[in-house]
């Protein structure tokens, strides 16, 4: 062994048990593994997990508030305000503020992440050369991988498939758009769904981001996917029309996207500040058998003037705004900021005998303990990598 965690539980094995760790996987899980390792570590009965897998992030724009405030808060603002910041930005611009969520997001306990780069007229390919450096130099401490997006609209913009088959080319791993910034929405799902066949990778596309109960782009969707048969390959963020449509329709578009095996995600940090409190509806979509995912989107910018990249806080507040309170559920929600995205990425979320040593610490004795009370992380292993490490506070007066 190079490596011994001890007094660790599992979700499914509550009972303290030890993992070892040889040449970056988990090759044994034990409650008593002989020392035989260099280097041990004291878990004193955390909750080990793979980490957490951040499915929806934009680090391209991340911490740009300072430059345009947050007057307006509307959707309409925000996507006015970043295009016109991003012409001005720079492969070093982008690569320093995306550095600093990288890192908050790894001391949170995120071991994957897949963020969002915008590939246009007004970036063209900067954005993308700044993470693509970004995720070769963080390799050791997270997987980040990259969905080459059209946030401005496609069909509008000659030359914006082009560039997005670039990206798809120089190494972004899917590809993603933005139906209700295009004046032909139903040509841009086609097209990206076109493109994303052509580099056989997964399609990613933020929809329905209103609150308006016309007019929505899912039913087209849910149709063309499995017309092509993307199904299985194909996630969606925000939805927030599905909060307003009558229970009948909904119930429609969530069979549909059922059919589809299409992953619904939902925003709760700006959902909530830009639809005024609205979210998809996840709860009932993950008891239909759904796969759902709950992550953060943008932080410190128009669309969002608060974050620290706490996956978990995401979980929690989910939690609190939709009243689900039983073990049952919060774990479900723990779901969410795990395996079910993990399983939308394609990327293994286990810990057992055999798989990658992607191991995270949290100061919780189950998962739905770690929802409810925001319990901290207390350290983290990528590939059997010690990656970070928070130390429990200390009472120096205690009562």
């Amino acid at each position: 062994m190079d490596l011994i965690i001890r007094n660790v539980r599992l979700a499914s094995r509550p009972a303290l048990l030890d993992i070892g760790v040889s040449a970056g996987r988990i090759a044994a899980l034990h409650p008593h593994i002989p020392s035989t390792a260099p280097v041990e570590f004291d878990g004193g009965g955390s909750l080990a997990f793979p980490g957490f897998v951040e499915s929806h992030i934009h680090l391209d724009k991340a911490a740009t508030l300072h430059r345009c405030g947050t007057d307006g808060a509307t959707l309409a603002t925000a996507i006015r305000k970043i295009t016109e910041l991003k012409a001005a930005f720079t492969v070093q611009d982008v690569h320093d503020r995306a550095a600093l969520v990288l890192r908050d997001a790894v001391t949170h306990g995120t071991t994957v992440m897949q963020s969002f780069v915008e590939v246009d007229h007004a970036a063209g390919l900067r954005s993308l050369e700044a993470l693509l450096a970004l995720a070769a130099e963080a390799r050791h401490a997270i997987d980040l991988r990259l969905c080459a997006f059209a946030q401005d609209g496609l069909t509008q913009h000659p030359g914006g498939e082009t560039l997005l088959d670039e990206a798809l080319h120089l190494g972004a791993n899917s590809v993603g758009g933005c139906p209700y910034t295009d004046p032909d929405p139903e040509e841009q799902i086609r097209r990206i769904l076109a493109l994303a066949a052509r580099h056989d990778c997964n399609a990613d596309f933020h929809i329905d981001f209103d609150l308006d109960p016309t007019a929505s782009a899912l039913p087209f969707l849910i149709r063309h996917v499995i017309e092509t048969g993307y199904q299985g390959r194909v996630a969606i963020g925000h939805a927030t029309k599905l909060s307003v449509l009558p229970e009948d329709e909904q119930t429609a578009i969530l069979e549909g996207l059922l059919a589809a095996d299409i992953v619904l995600t939902a925003l709760p940090a700006t959902d909530l500040f830009l639809m005024r409190g609205s979210m998809a509806p996840l709860m009932r979509y993950a008891r239909m058998g759904g796969r759902c995912a709950l992550a953060t989107n943008n932080i410190v910018n128009p669309f969002t003037p608060f974050g620290d990249a706490n996956l978990l806080r995401m979980g929690n507040l989910f939690a609190n705004i939709t009243g689900a309170s039983s073990d049952t559920d919060l774990s479900l929600i723990w779901d969410m900021l795990t395996t079910s995205p993990a399983s939308s990425l394609g990327v293994p979320a286990t810990i057992a005998e055999g798989a990658p040593a992607d191991i995270v610490l949290i100061d919780a004795p189950d998962t739905a303990t770690a929802v409810r009370e925001l319990r901290p992380v207390l350290g983290g292993w990528k590939a059997g990598v010690w990656t970070f490490v928070r130390h429990r506070p200390e009472m120096k007066a205690p009562f």
